[in-house]
């Protein structure tokens, strides 16, 4: 399955409050959007998914620190 060549992308937002005056992010929510062959078999691609924010360098150096939600959207190429 690939995931090169634009077919990967992320949109994150995050959101963030006051802690006594100072701003602080507290959350961020990231969509992963795959494009998929016709073909593909989109239950292995979920599964990657699932597996994969242990795996992730980002969620792990922050994840002690900023709740970190994730959502895939499968999108046909």
């Amino acid at each position: 399955m690939k995931a090169s060549e634009g077919r990967l992308t992320a949109e994150a937002a995050g959101e963030i409050e006051s802690d006594d005056g100072v701003l602080v992010l507290k959350r961020i929510h990231v969509v992963y959007s795959l494009r998929l062959d016709p073909d593909a078999d989109r239950a292995k691609a979920q599964r990657a998914f699932e597996h994969h924010m242990p795996f992730c360098p980002i969620y792990r150096s922050i994840r002690e620190a900023i709740e970190i939600t994730t959502a895939l959207e499968l999108v046909e190429a």
